[in-house]
């Protein structure tokens, strides 16, 4: 039995209204992941991977040093154009509520071989995130105590010392988040659930309190004091580098289908409603800093960031309350995240796509959890953060890259999406589990999805270029000035040396199989 390769898959049937086990039978899958997800959980997935508190906090320093206030309004001009991309995808969220995302989705839009290479970038890309969510425990627990500073004593990110305590403690927190990835998805989603109600509560109250404790007015969003990069469009570019490393992981809603309850209904919706809190919240959160800090030009915002506001505006009891949360809303996104690399592990692996795939690709019956695949994004995320001790600009580096790595991936879902709009193969048809219309753009399908696909290959240039002023402001380290695209390269290398060694079918015909019916699999290639 061979697998995958949409584009020449016969179209799909009309939608009707069916029980969850049987959603994933038209795509040839067994129900095998447990359905336990409400519309909540679900929304929590897509909001906690996003996790504006974690990555504000953890890039509000670097926006600012690069761009000065005017770095704001890259914020706005990000959200956009991520919204148009998860539009794109809500459309195919309600048409294939399947695990493992980008690489379904891209398959069954464009061909087997390109599809893998979606997948294969995102899951690498993933892993990134999940080693740069976990770097963000520096940025707030040595602020609440000193104590937390575990090697060294400059709690900076940027110092030796600093990078080294962040690893450390980011291996701490992997450990954990591996354990509760292999334990049972109730107790992940009971977790997702509570941090996230903590977070958007934390969120909203940083919001409000910044806002009451301001010093200045908004106007002052207008200015590039301070940028390094010199005028408006330099700041903009590189102050994009915030917004974009924390509107990301919308896509992670699509990623739990399989565990979620009337999939084609919820995902969509709640793809779309994640990004959108988190962009209005992130915003606010900037905005209020911004307008509440001490001072603009003392050179705290540009190291410290945001947790330099809380302290010393709110002071310590307040302050490292609210910063607490923000380490809570730290583990949830790391622990979000790393659920969703293991999501497209096993979907890869499922369809018999990558190295032991009959290991990743086995889910426990009584967990409803794919164990191995959360073992080894936990032990390459933690061999990830070892670069921090080699230097601290490895912080940038791995940040940078794996903004990059997922950009890439979304294009190469909205680019094939686009082709197929723009030739007439490509309509959303039939009903949700409710009997609605499956959610669609419409007769905005082209415009939007074309707006989105340009965003996303501008952004991802802009991010990967290599600034030598930003990858290696000390310079000698040629190698964080190219990590990004040096990164990037190895992985399509090694991607596609593995496609090349891999002579023998994906699945042999005697092999049991996972998948109901054949007549859905993708086609060999």
């Amino acid at each position: 039995m061979t697998t995958t390769a949409p584009s020449d898959i016969r179209p799909d049937p009309p939608h009707s209204p069916s029980s969850d086990d049987g959603s994933l039978a038209e795509f040839g899958y067994r129900q095998e992941l447990h359905r336990s997800l409400g519309r909540y959980a679900s929304f929590a997935a897509g909001f906690s991977f996003i996790s504006v508190l974690t990555t504000v906090f953890q890039f509000f320093a670097f926006g600012y040093a690069f761009g000065g206030p005017v770095f704001f309004w890259a914020w706005p001009i990000v959200l956009a154009g991520q919204l148009l991309v998860a539009a794109c995808f809500a459309e195919l969220a309600a048409r294939y509520p399947i695990s493992g995302a980008i690489y379904q989705w891209s398959s069954r839009l464009s061909n087997a071989t390109f599809g893998w290479f979606a997948g294969w970038i995102m899951v690498i890309g993933q892993i990134v995130v999940v080693a740069a969510a976990a770097l963000a425990l520096q940025m707030v627990l040595p602020a609440i105590w000193s104590g937390f500073q575990l090697v060294g004593t400059d709690p900076a990110p940027t110092s030796p010392d600093g990078a080294a305590n962040a690893a450390v403690l980011g291996v701490i927190l992997l450990v954990l988040t591996t354990v509760v990835n292999i334990l049972d998805n109730r107790v992940m989603s009971i977790i997702n659930r509570v941090g996230v109600t903590a977070e958007i509560i934390g969120a909203i109250l940083i919001v409000v309190l910044l806002l009451t404790h301001s010093k200045r007015t908004p106007t002052i969003t207008f200015h590039t004091t301070g940028s390094l990069e010199g005028g408006l469009l330099g700041a903009l570019l590189v102050g994009s580098f915030t917004a974009a490393y924390v509107m990301i992981g919308f896509d992670s809603a699509g990623e739990m289908s399989e565990e979620t309850h009337n999939p084609r209904r919820t995902a969509p919706r709640t793809i779309l409603t994640a990004l959108t809190a988190a962009g209005l919240l992130g915003g606010l959160i900037i905005l209020g800093g911004l307008l509440a800090a001490p001072s603009l030009t003392d050179g705290h915002l540009g190291v410290d960031g945001l947790s330099y506001v809380l302290t010393s505006r709110l002071g310590d009891g307040v302050g490292k309350a609210l910063l607490a949360d923000v380490v809570v809303a730290i583990a949830v996104a790391t622990l979000a995240i790393q659920t969703a690399a293991c999501r497209m592990l096993f979907s890869m692996a499922r369809d018999g796509q990558l190295p032991f795939s009959a290991r990743l690709s086995k889910v426990n019956a009584r967990t409803g959890m794919p164990s191995a695949p959360a073992i080894v994004v936990g032990t390459l995320a933690a061999t990830l953060l070892l670069l921090n001790f080699a230097s601290p600009d490895a912080f940038l580096a791995i940040g940078t890259t794996c903004i990059v790595m997922l950009y890439l991936a979304y294009a190469m879902v909205t680019g094939p999406l686009l082709l197929r709009r723009v030739r007439g193969e490509f309509e959303v048809e039939g009903t949700d589990e409710t009997g609605a219309r499956l959610f669609s753009l419409g007769r905005w399908g082209v415009p939007v999805n074309a707006l989105a696909l340009v965003y996303g290959l501008v952004m991802t240039v802009n991010l990967a270029w290599p600034r030598a002023a930003v990858y290696d402001p000390a310079g000698g380290h040629w190698y964080f000035q190219w990590f990004t695209v040096l990164f990037l390269a190895v992985t399509v290398a090694l991607g596609a040396l593995y496609r090349l060694m891999r002579a023998r079918p994906v699945r042999s015909a005697t092999e049991p199989a996972r998948s109901l019916a054949d007549s859905t699999q993708l086609p060999p290639e």
